[in-house]
């Protein structure tokens, strides 16, 4: 990447985004490595920590999340059975660095960055590789093609993948997707969630996540079912996420996978998920 594209990816980050996003990083129970790791479609910002030697545990968040979305999952325990690599998606608010004229725009752009992460990361042998949301689209996405590099995969209530998303989530969605505010994302997230008790810390970080440049999010076809059975797979939809009809979705999940393991976890919206289910999922992890 040119020192010219890199310096205006780095000016997305203004001084309060980083401090926010600071904020809650270091509200992680443990002590937190960070790196750049290198790929073809720019520099890959993952935040690491827990036990040098455990397995390798690769969290992918869902879109305009980030990477510290995942510290409470850490704190219930994830980061005591794990390396956890917790990664900021590309294109997305974050403190990953796309690179000019790279743009990630198919599946196969995103399983290619996701490859050159997990040979950055160095991790021997297969990886646990876990992602919620979009995240979770990725992830399965990224299963079809390289079911060699994965020892598990953890879905956690994934979107595009057993069921497509409900038109009145859409619609809700637009304008904030359209033109971010800080009281839009927030609107958006007391109407997904029922005005669930959602950390301060973090909420702070998502009115932040406004200032970035409006990237569309990848889309395509459906990761098919084909290849998400050679390895353990653990899917965890959230019964009140209002994305997608969740009982639907995980009935479509078991008739496509009956070798995989499928739960709904009660009273639980999907935009959620990570920060109020985190025992349930550092559990499914732990597995």
């Amino acid at each position: 990447m040119s020192a010219a594209s890199a310096a205006s990816a780095a000016s997305a980050v203004s001084v309060q985004f980083r401090a926010a996003y600071d904020a809650v990083l270091a509200d992680w129970p443990a002590p937190v490595t960070s790196r750049e790791v290198p790929t073809p479609h720019g520099l890959t910002h993952i935040n690491s920590c827990g036990p040098l030697g455990a397995p390798p545990l690769v969290l992918l968040p869902g879109g305009g999340a980030t990477s510290t979305v995942w510290g409470a999952v850490v704190a219930a325990g994830a980061g005591r059975t794990h390396r956890v690599h917790a990664v900021d998606l590309v294109g997305e608010p974050g403190l990953s660095v796309p690179a000019g004229g790279r743009a990630i725009r198919t599946p196969e752009d995103l399983a290619g960055w996701l490859d050159a992460v997990l040979d950055g990361l160095g991790a021997p042998g297969p990886v646990t590789l876990a992602g919620h949301s979009y995240g979770a689209w990725i992830a399965a996405h990224y299963a079809t093609r390289h079911p060699q590099r994965l020892a598990r995969l953890v879905l956690l209530d994934p979107t595009q993948v057993f069921a497509g998303l409900l038109p009145g989530y859409v619609l809700r969605a637009l304008p904030m997707l359209a033109r971010p505010t800080p009281a839009r994302i927030r609107s958006f997230l007391r109407w997904e969630t029922g005005g669930a008790d959602l950390d301060p810390a973090w909420l702070r970080l998502r009115d932040e996540t406004a200032r970035f440049p409006t990237v569309r999010p990848v889309t395509g076809p459906r990761p098919g079912p084909a290849g998400l059975d050679r390895f353990p797979l653990h899917i965890l939809f959230a019964e009140q996420a209002r994305c997608h009809d969740s009982a639907r979705a995980a009935a479509t999940a078991r008739a496509a996978l009956p070798g995989a393991r499928v739960e709904m976890l009660p009273g639980v919206s999907h935009h959620a998920l990570p920060l109020l289910a985190a025992e349930a999922i550092a559990r499914s992890l732990a597995a």
